[in-house]
């Protein structure tokens, strides 16, 4: 656990997918044109990151944890293992990071929280989630919460009216902006976003509407509305790109929620730095105790110590294990802006 940890992407494709994740992200895509999310850091079952360098190649993110979880993880270890949760849930690397391409618009969906999910079988952690637009097209769109006044009472009758869409809160992000989906929210993509996603490690997803459309067998794809109300949070009201908040010349704050923190930073080559966790054009990743998952929205740069020893680019990810402390992120020459993923100081 003292190098970056660097992983294959798990490539899947579903209707709405397109192709910018190979034309756009580099990702090795086949010649459809349905690839909807590379899955870059994951431990959740049968989906399992995959070590691509070092001592660790071929390694599951799964099986690293078992093993060194506390060096992996860091000093909050013993207090996640010890909160309550069903057998299992324990061991499971608590964080997802993804890259979505969205040609047509998701499905509008309603995710539980960590006590509806527990109650699941099998049980589940919730679903907290946080979207960081990388680019939106002309007229691209999200689905966040209702529209103001609009209830549960409101939602179930247009669901039942064929009207779901008009008490759904719609605006149109700019690359850059970020929100916040808290389990419980009504949200979708819409078309024309290429998104980087950090959420917690589940995969329930209720669907509650999905624009009538049908699946590759020609048959409406299955809807989940009684569990979707059921989990539909009581403040269900708009929901807007978040108000990022500086914390240094160089990062700033994101999300701060129970279930991660995200911060965006920006490296820039040439010019002076002044502060202690960014210097002389490189910046200073982790060595504060605790795991950091690191996705590049911008530019490029090279990780301190990275076992594949290539640079780190656009649509590229690394995970900072709590044991490497702090590691340097040097910048190509037309910096870089990075998110970066862990979880808070209780």
């Amino acid at each position: 656990m003292r190098t970056p940890l660097r992983f294959e992407p798990i490539l899947r494709r579903y209707l709405w997918g397109g192709r910018r994740l190979g034309t756009v992200l580099g990702k090795a895509i086949g010649p459809e044109d349905d690839y909807a999310e590379s899955w870059e850091i994951v431990d959740h079952g049968d989906d399992q990151s995959r070590v691509i360098a070092g001592p660790l190649a071929g390694r599951t993110l799964g099986a690293i944890f078992a093993e060194f979880g506390e060096a992996l993880f860091g000093e909050r270890y013993d207090a996640w293992r010890s909160e309550e949760r069903p057998a299992g849930l324990q061991h499971r690397f608590p964080l997802l990071l993804k890259f979505l391409d969205c040609r047509r618009d998701l499905s509008v969906q309603i995710h539980p929280n960590d006590a509806q999910a527990r109650r699941q079988d099998p049980p589940d952690l919730g679903k907290t989630e946080a979207w960081y637009v990388m680019d939106a097209e002309p007229g691209a769109a999200v689905y966040a919460g209702l529209v103001t006044g609009a209830t549960r009472d409101d939602l179930a009758r247009a669901i039942a009216e064929g009207r779901t869409e008009s008490v759904l809160h719609r605006f149109h992000p700019r690359p850059g902006d970020c929100l916040f989906i808290p389990a419980g929210t009504v949200h979708a993509l819409g078309a024309g976003l290429l998104v980087a996603e950090l959420q917690q490690a589940s995969d329930t997803t209720y669907r509650l509407f999905d624009w009538n459309r049908v699946g590759s067998d020609g048959r409406p794809r299955a809807l989940h509305v009684e569990q979707s109300l059921a989990v539909l949070r009581d403040d269900c009201g708009p929901v807007e790109s978040v108000r990022p908040i500086r914390i240094d010349d160089h990062r700033e704050r994101l999300v701060e929620a129970p279930q991660f923190v995200l911060d965006r930073i920006r490296v820039d080559r040439a010019g002076p730095v002044r502060n202690d966790r960014v210097s002389g054009g490189s910046g200073t990743l982790g060595g504060d105790g605790t795991f950091h998952v690191i996705a590049v929205v911008e530019g490029e740069g090279r990780l301190e110590g990275d076992p594949t020893g290539r640079p780190l680019r656009r649509g590229e990810t690394a995970l900072i294990p709590a044991g490497c402390g702090a590691v340097r992120f040097e910048p190509g020459d037309s910096g870089a802006v990075l998110l970066d993923g862990y979880l808070p100081a209780r």
